[in-house]
């Protein structure tokens, strides 16, 4: 029974190690936002501007929070995110691309 004395050392929502990671979570929650508004919007076509340009940042923003990523919950949450803005982007890419219709 000495696992339910343990006291709860889990700091936040997204550090598993107790300690405050704000510009992680700040990357973590704009790619997360922006895998979202690239998925969704990749499943119209007229869209694809919008798509295309989310899902490109969404892929920067992630692939930079990956790297400086240092809890397990961080890199899970921006691999999700990550993969929602990689699909958007490639719908985006399929219907016109980013700069489709704008350049002629």
């Amino acid at each position: 029974m000495a696992q339910a004395l343990r006291p709860n050392t889990v700091g936040g929502l997204f550090a598993t190690d107790g300690k405050p990671h704000p510009l992680q979570d700040t990357l973590l929650a704009v790619t997360l936002v922006l895998g979202a508004v690239a998925f969704v919007t990749g499943f119209f076509d007229n869209l694809h501007l919008l798509s295309s340009w989310a899902g490109l940042v969404g892929i920067l923003t992630g692939a930079y929070g990956q790297w400086i990523s240092e809890t397990t919950r961080e890199r899970f949450g921006l691999i999700l995110g990550l993969g929602a803005s990689g699909v958007g982007f490639f719908l985006g890419m399929a219907h016109g691309g980013l700069f489709g219709g704008v350049i002629s």
